[in-house]
């Protein structure tokens, strides 16, 4: 047992390897799973204009509301799976998944319900103008017939992922990814479907990937799936929600705190030189640019966290402190990058997504370079919440998560542009950045040296002599 142990590479080797070793494929999965997104955005910007990119920012509420809801029971569902499952209850840890799949299912089919009957009202909640509401309907009308399969594949790769297939998982996003690709400019530049073809493209690729995890649990996976276990159990339910809650509060946020950015964009733009439309869609844009950088931080975090936990559980805590920061390093680096890229080539990037105006161009400079002036630190965040979550203080790290985009940037820009018109918008972002990244900095700083107290202690307790 002792000699496995010494041969567990968490322990063993060096940690710069290690992070290497678990954080590039979290980094793929969470490129792929981004995709969707700036494929779309891209062909959709080319094709159809500033107000098709502009009708892709209001309809993204309903994309987050999706993967809040796929990542409370996928990662609930798989976290509770390896409990069960390393404990040896290998009937209880298949009820879980039989229920969290289940609910994948049922709740996948209410959300689209709910989207196409309510549809009008929830665009105008999310702060859709005249000019693009057509283009919303249009795309958002039917995106909502691919989200039960959406939310089977992102909230199932989890469990495909925890039944030990991470390849297959990854083929999954993939597959639906690579069709979605393909299928933009045939459906946009070949059939002349405008928007409707990037929606439909969107759907065709859920619905692949969909299928591809159903084909999964129905003829490959590893663990024992009986009818029965479909049928969801309360009891079961409440585990799954507990243990997925933080990551679902954290997607909640995003859905609040961007539906409170359009309509505030929405309120002020009528007021200045850019309009509604302009800022809309600017923002639209920029939000999917960031989605990689912020993917390739997540992916750190994620990649980091069996290290941590491994190890923090092990008592080894200067190998947790040294994880940390060489973490903290990598994230610094990828956030320099990306700050540069920002600051000095906004136009560049811009024009990946089509073409505008003057005022348009103009804008999306001035939202890139301030708004997103933090860049170089905004990697500390989430890679500081996962640090907290793996090291067993998961309500310190839902309070982390919530930092920038609730306790800071939602009052900041329902406050700023009180004084400051539109341009408040673009301020409260780095003020928000800087906020939380100190927060998380602090609280880090205050676990390692716990950490060293607790280390301490131990050693002198070892080290003094017994006196009879």
């Amino acid at each position: 047992m002792e000699e496995q142990k010494k041969r567990n590479p968490l322990e063993t080797e060096k940690e710069g390897k290690l992070i290497a070793k678990f954080a590039i494929p979290a980094i793929i999965s969470m490129l792929v799973s981004s995709l969707y997104n700036i494929v779309d955005q891209i062909f959709i910007g080319q094709g159809v204009g500033l107000l098709g990119n502009a009708a892709t920012n209001i309809a993204f509420p309903v994309s987050i509301i999706c993967t809040a809801t796929a990542l409370l029971l996928g990662i609930g569902s798989a976290s509770n799976f390896n409990l069960c499952s390393g404990a040896g209850d290998h009937e209880k840890a298949s009820r879980i998944a039989g229920t969290g799949l289940a609910m994948l299912v049922i709740c996948g089919v209410i959300i689209a319900a709910v989207t196409l009957v309510f549809l009008n009202p929830l665009l105008h909640i999310f702060g859709v103008t005249a000019k693009i509401l057509p283009y919303a309907q249009d795309y958002t009308g039917i995106t909502a017939f691919g989200i039960p399969f959406l939310i089977l594949t992102t909230g199932g790769n989890h469990l495909i992922r925890a039944d030990r297939s991470p390849t297959y998982s990854m083929t999954c996003m993939l597959t639906g990814a690579i069709i979605n690709t393909i299928l933009d400019p045939l459906f946009i530049f070949g059939f002349h479907w405008g928007i409707k073809g990037a929606a439909w493209a969107t759907v065709i690729g859920q619905i692949v990937s969909g299928i591809m995890v159903i084909v999964y649990f129905g003829r490959f996976r590893k663990m024992e799936l009986k009818k029965e276990m479909f049928r969801p159990s309360g009891k079961i339910l409440k585990k799954i929600i507990s243990l997925g809650m933080a990551s679902c509060i954290n997607q909640i946020a995003m859905a609040v705190v961007q539906v409170t950015m359009n309509n505030t964009l929405r309120h002020y733009g009528a007021a200045s030189v850019y309009g509604t439309d302009i800022p809309l869609a600017c923002v639209g844009v920029i939000s999917k640019v960031n989605m990689v950088f912020m993917a390739i931080a997540i992916g750190i975090s994620q990649g980091c966290q069996p290290i941590w936990g491994f190890n923090y559980g092990a008592e080894a805590y200067d190998r947790v402190k040294r994880t940390y920061w060489k973490a903290f390093q990598i994230a610094m680096a990828v956030g320099i990058v990306f700050f540069l890229c920002f600051q000095f080539f906004p136009m560049q990037l811009v024009s990946i997504f089509g073409t505008g105006s003057k005022e348009y161009y103009q804008f999306a400079a001035r939202y890139f370079r301030i708004f997103m002036f933090m860049t170089f630190i905004n990697g500390i965040q989430p890679m500081s919440s996962g640090f907290f979550t793996s090291i067993g203080k998961a309500k310190l790290g839902i309070v982390v998560s919530l930092t920038r985009q609730v306790i800071f940037l939602l009052p900041l820009i329902l406050i700023f542009p009180l004084y400051m018109g539109i341009d408040g918008v673009m301020y409260a972002g780095p003020i928000a950045d800087a906020a939380a990244g100190i927060v998380a900095i602090g609280f880090a700083l205050k676990e390692l040296r716990a950490m060293d107290e607790i280390a301490s202690v131990s050693y002198t307790h070892l080290t003094l002599p017994t006196i009879a």
